[in-house]
C-alpha cells in the first residue's frame, strides 16, 4: 500500500484531521471515491481476525474488576495464568482508541507469558469506552492528563498489593499508552519498569524522576513521535536511567497493533 496512504491514516487516527476531511483526501490519494472505499477497511481495525489468545482461554483466569482511582472507581480487564503461583503485574495502556477487544487480547497474550496483568480504561470517568473508535479518540481528548496518569500510578499500586502479585510491577503502552507508559515511569516510584512502543516523551525535566528501567521502541518511520528522542535519550543519560532503546527501521507508527491489515503489506 501507498505509504502516504498510511501517513494519511495516522494523521487521521492521531491528529486533528476529521473524518470527512480523511476521506477527500483519501479519494484523492487512492484515484476516485470508489477506491478509497475499498480501502477503508484495510485501514480500519479488524478485531476478529487479530485475535490471538480468545477470551475463553481455559489456561486463563478473566474478570473485570474496579479499583479506586484518582477520579473515582476504574473499570479494568484482569487476567492471570491459572494456577496459586505469585506472578509479577503487568499495567498494560491502551491507544487513544480505548480499552477494545484488541487490548484485550494483548492482556492475554501477556497473560501467558506469566503475568499478573491488568488493563484499565482510562475512559472510566467519562462512562467508560464506546463501541465507536470514532468516539472513543474523541473522549481521550477531554480527559484530565494529570488525574488519568494517577489512575494508572493506582493500577501500579492496585497489583503491587494484590495477593497474586510478587510486588513487582512494570507497565506496557501503545501510542497514546505509550506517552502515558513515560508518564507512569515519571510519576510512579513502585514502577519497576516501563515498555512504551512509540509514545511521546516527557519532558527533559521530569526525567530524573524516572527509577523505572525503560525498554523504548520506536518505528523508524514516525516522525512526529521520533523528534522528541534526542532529547530524551540525553536526559536519560544525564539522570543515569537504565533504559535501552530498539529502532524498527521502515516500520511505521503503530506496528505493534496487529488489527491493521495495512501494516503488514
Amino acid at each position: 500500500m501507498d505509504p502516504k496512504i498510511i501517513d494519511l491514516y495516522d494523521k487521521y487516527t492521531h491528529e486533528s484531521l476529521d473524518r470527512r476531511e480523511f476521506l477527500k483526501k483519501l479519494s484523492i490519494l487512492a484515484g476516485g471515491t470508489a477506491a478509497a472505499n475499498a480501502l477503508v477497511p484495510l485501514l480500519e481495525n479488524d478485531y476478529a481476525k487479530a485475535e490471538v489468545v480468545p477470551k475463553d482461554d481455559p489456561r486463563l483466569h478473566t474478570e473485570y474488576i474496579k479499583y479506586p482511582g484518582a477520579t473515582g472507581e476504574v473499570h479494568a480487564n484482569l487476567v492471570r495464568p491459572k494456577g496459586d503461583e505469585k506472578l509479577p503485574g503487568l499495567v498494560v495502556i491502551h491507544e487513544n482508541r480505548g480499552l477494545n477487544p484488541h487490548i484485550e487480547d494483548v492482556t492475554r497474550r501477556v497473560a501467558l507469558e506469566g503475568f499478573l496483568a491488568i488493563a484499565p480504561d482510562a475512559l472510566s470517568p467519562l462512562g467508560g469506552t464506546p463501541k465507536d473508535p470514532d468516539k472513543a479518540r474523541e473522549l481521550i481528548g477531554k480527559l484530565d492528563s494529570q488525574s488519568t496518569v494517577q489512575n494508572y500510578v493506582a493500577a501500579v499500586r492496585y497489583l503491587k498489593t494484590h495477593p497474586a502479585s510478587t510486588g513487582k510491577v512494570g507497565v506496557v503502552g501503545f501510542c497514546w499508552g505509550g506517552g502515558m507508559a513515560n508518564q507512569v515511569a515519571v510519576n510512579s516510584p513502585d514502577l519497576s519498569a516501563a515498555v512504551p512502543y512509540y509514545g511521546r516523551q516527557p519532558t527533559s525535566e521530569d526525567v530524573s524522576r524516572i527509577k523505572a528501567s525503560l525498554l523504548l521502541h520506536y518505528a523508524g518511520d514516525d516522525e512526529r513521535i521520533n523528534q522528541g528522542i534526542p532529547a530524551f535519550e540525553a536526559a536519560l543519560k544525564k539522570a543515569s536511567v537504565d533504559y535501552k532503546i530498539y529502532m524498527y527501521e521502515g516500520a511505521k507508527h503503530a506496528f505493534n497493533n496487529d488489527t491493521n491489515a495495512a501494516r503488514s503489506i
